[in-house]
């Protein structure tokens, strides 16, 4: 339970900051940088899952475009969606 509340407010305070006075390439970097501090509570199944979408979103980060930009924020949101659904799903079964 505690594992699951820490990463919600993680993920809700970089989505807050982001949003209120950053750019939406910081979200980009923003989200990296929360998967990164979740590695913890990654499941060991889930982990190379992970290792893969943070890869693409990088390699999309890196394009410099608009689009890569947008495709990076849209692949570290469901990554951070998806370890907040197992952390939830692990703890009430």
């Amino acid at each position: 339970m505690k594992r699951s509340v820490l990463l919600g407010l993680f993920v809700t305070a970089s989505m807050m900051a982001s949003t209120s006075f950053a750019a939406t390439d910081d979200l980009c970097t923003t989200n990296l940088k929360t998967i990164e501090n979740a590695k913890a509570q990654i499941s060991p199944e889930m982990s190379d899952q992970v290792a893969a979408s943070v890869e693409k979103a990088k390699a999309s980060h890196a394009l410099g475009t608009k689009k890569g930009t947008e495709d990076c924020i849209a692949e570290t949101t469901q990554t951070i969606q998806d370890i907040q659904k197992s952390s939830d799903g692990g703890k009430t079964q």
